[in-house]
């Protein structure tokens, strides 16, 4: 093997439908991947088997065994500690709770894992391979199903004092808003995600309000995603171009706290949701002016992100790197 053993490592990206793995050198490349079926529902022992089915399955591919491993990197949504690896909840996988989740998988592999929430993982990712290149301080955002956020604060993740740190997701942006998994009531992602675009549309179609929204959908308003929305409102449809400049307004009302708050130099935006493009991030940006100090909002610019569905998995694979000292020095921030 030309390259030292520990200067390859394993990326996970443990998410509610598929568990996905890379084996990732120094320089930030994919040298095999797989993807296998999460069991969300199933337990902890059903869903550390099939991760490490998924890792078995890779390994095979570059002629690799778990010997020759630095370490695993795992990113999943929910509330872990970084430092304990217990994963104590997670919107995605409801078969898991207060779970020691890097230590079961570290006892099978005999390698260290290294537990971090998925948006902190892809918040690595584009800080060394991606949009964030050169940031030191930005705040990473995923509209998708949910909001998730990681910060970078001069060059590394901040986590806070239990590992729970950057979930503006659940920040309240109306206190008389739609009632939120968590418990509390108008969370931004209750309001700016794409779970909560399509409900939107879904409600006003039921309201009575017409609109081509039901063409994409098969003539049913319970299937309308924001995918469809998206379809009818370029096509010019009325509510569909309301439901997305709602959504672009608490977009902006979002983005507007987190700028007084953090003051960063760059906010990256990922997630399915961006897929809308202009028409919902450019009155978001509109937005955020409006409402944040004049002088933090000049000093950020935004940024579409730009690894996509691999920022977790290499992110997650970077940081265990970094943590190693075995990251490349061109990824370097």
């Amino acid at each position: 093997m030309s390259e030292r053993d520990d200067t390859r490592v394993i990326g996970i990206d443990l998410g509610g439908t598929s568990v996905r793995t890379a084996v990732v050198n120094a320089q930030g490349r994919m040298l095999a991947r797989d993807q296998g079926i999460t069991p969300a529902r199933e337990g902890s022992d059903a869903i550390v088997k099939s991760v490490l089915g998924s890792v078995g399955r890779v390994l095979e591919k570059p002629h690799m065994a778990a010997s020759d491993l630095g370490a695993v990197g795992l990113a999943c949504a929910g509330l872990s500690n970084p430092e304990t690896g217990i994963l104590y909840t997670s919107p995605n996988l409801p078969g898991l709770k207060d779970v020691p989740l890097a230590g079961l998988i570290e006892n099978e592999l005999g390698k260290k894992v290294f537990l971090m929430n998925d948006a902190n993982a892809a918040a690595v990712g584009e800080m060394h391979l991606g949009a964030a290149r050169g940031a030191r301080n930005f705040v990473y955002i995923t509209l998708s199903t949910g909001i998730g956020a990681g910060v970078v604060i001069d060059g590394k993740i901040y986590t806070g004092s239990t590992g729970f740190a950057s979930e503006p997701g659940h920040m309240v942006i109306d206190d008389e808003g739609p009632v939120c998994y968590c418990g509390s009531r108008g969370c931004w992602e209750t309001l700016a995600s794409g779970t909560a675009l399509a409900k939107y549309a879904r409600q006003r179609i039921e309201e009575g309000r017409k609109t081509s929204i039901l063409d994409y959908a098969g003539g049913d308003a319970e299937k309308v995603r924001a995918e469809d929305v998206h379809q009818a409102a370029q096509t010019g449809d009325t509510l569909a171009k309301e439901v997305i400049a709602r959504t672009a307004y608490y977009v902006g009302v979002g983005l507007a706290n987190l700028i007084n708050i953090f003051n960063p130099e760059l906010i990256v935006i990922g997630g399915g949701l961006t897929n809308i493009g202009d028409m919902l991030l450019e009155p978001a940006y509109e937005e955020a002016k409006r409402r944040a100090f004049p002088q933090t909002y000049q000093a950020v610019r935004f940024a579409r992100a730009e690894l996509g569905d691999d920022s977790g998995l290499l992110g997650a694979a970077l940081f265990v790197l970094g943590e190693m000292g075995r990251l490349g020095g061109l990824l370097r921030p």
